[in-house]
């Protein structure tokens, strides 16, 4: 009976000293060190990123750029990058996507529902009437509405201008 109570630490301490020496540990050996080496020389980096997939052309149809330079360099290209005259980011040129007109009629009575530009009219007639005129009567007048320049109430349509 004497002896059962040390028989709990001979377990422990036979079980500890066992599962010390197993082969199988986590460090790597002294062989495995020597096998990874380090290079002297820095090698260049190389990028994991794909170039991008370029689905349209740099050019159009009609021979425009998709990016042009803003100062007006010839050239372009097909991405928003740097000219190659000045140096500025290229961009965005809207007119690469307009359609290419294949109508090259320049005649513009010969395009069906085309109405002609309207002439502005003058701010005065022939007559030297203004088209609007303060409505308390101050000198002077303008071609559009607006407010008087003397004493800032609304102008007034003069009908004595279309005589």
């Amino acid at each position: 009976m004497k002896y059962f109570k040390m028989l709990p630490v001979l377990l422990l301490s036979a079980v500890l000293s066992f599962t010390g020496c197993n082969d199988k540990t986590s460090t790597p050996t002294k062989d495995a060190l020597n096998a990874t080496e380090v290079s002297k020389t820095p090698s260049k980096a190389t990028t994991t990123t794909p170039p991008p997939t370029n689905l349209e052309p740099a050019q159009n149809t009609a021979g425009v750029w998709h990016y042009t330079c803003t100062k007006g360099c010839p050239g372009g290209a097909g991405s928003a990058v740097n000219c190659e005259t000045c140096g500025i980011r290229l961009a965005h040129n809207q007119s690469y996507h307009t359609p290419v007109n294949m109508n090259t009629n320049t005649n513009p009575s010969a395009i069906p529902y085309a109405n002609p530009p309207v002439a502005a009219e003058p701010s005065r007639n022939a007559a030297g009437v203004w088209h609007y005129v303060c409505s308390k009567g101050c000198e002077g007048g303008s071609g559009t509405t607006g407010a008087c320049k003397t004493c800032g109430t609304a102008l007034a349509h003069n009908t004595a201008y279309h005589q």
